[in-house]
């Protein structure tokens, strides 16, 4: 019986391990890591900053309230209202954006996307590696393209941060299009490169808090809901080998 349910688990294990590399090849290259820690209260402080200062203006976090910003990352309802609320909403209420949707539809030719689940959508990976990939392309409406998300309509909100990158790229293909090989620093910007990618890691942590404000107290649960089972994990080998004693 024993090697039986050894078996299934040991099968059980190959399936997810075998789901999940397929799962990677299908994605391709992997992108650098982000390194983001949710778990670190002033780095999300800095992203909460970058956010209401660079994002706010176009997109909303339409499930998070600023009450609970304020909670989570150990601010003040002064601090929250003076630095961070640009719209003149409530404490209790959720970011919401301030720009028309109908005019947001006429300039980038549709609404920016809520940003609430942006990370769980997509990955802090996908997201801090997008936000560090802009490139200056003239030929695009709103004068920027990316290499991770092409042809989007969002131009770089932090440019004056980053900088101007421009695309390098190869030799045309039989259809004369080129592929972007790298980007280089044209201009530079407010902050050095490295600079700059912490601060991507900074806003990327704080778009990561907000898809999921609950990971903090899940994550500081975990520990003692991992204890309680192990506890009765026992208890009940012991319980089940008091009853099963004299069968044998």
């Amino acid at each position: 019986m024993t090697k039986r349910y050894f078996s299934i688990i040991a099968l059980a294990f190959g399936l997810i391990v075998g789901g999940t590399s397929a799962v990677m090849a299908e994605e391709g290259p992997e992108m650098p890591a982000a390194g983001t820690n949710v778990r670190d209260t002033a780095s999300l402080q800095r992203g909460a900053k970058l956010f209401f200062n660079y994002c706010v203006g176009c997109h909303s976090l339409k499930y998070v309230r600023y009450s609970r910003i304020a909670e989570d990352l150990g601010l003040s309802e002064q601090d929250v209202m003076d630095n961070l609320n640009f719209t003149g909403a409530k404490f209790g209420e959720t970011v919401v954006s301030h720009m028309p949707e109908d005019s947001a539809k006429e300039w980038f030719g549709k609404a920016p996307p809520d940003l609430s689940l942006e990370v769980r959508a997509k990955g802090q990976d996908w997201v801090f590696n997008y936000l560090n990939s802009f490139y200056l392309d003239p030929s695009r409406p709103v004068g920027w393209n990316n290499t991770i998300f092409a042809n989007a309509s969002m131009p770089n909100p932090l440019w004056e941060l980053q900088g101007v990158q421009v695309a390098v790229k190869g030799k045309p293909d039989a259809q004369g299009e080129s592929e972007v090989e790298k980007l280089e620093l044209a201009q530079p910007g407010r902050l050095t490169p490295e600079q700059f990618k912490g601060a991507t890691r900074d806003l990327t942590a704080f778009l990561e808090y907000a898809a999921e404000p609950a990971a903090l107290q899940r994550q500081s649960m975990g520990v003692w809901v991992i204890l309680f089972l192990a506890g009765f994990t026992f208890l009940a080998y012991m319980l089940k080998h008091e009853y099963w004693k004299d069968v044998h």
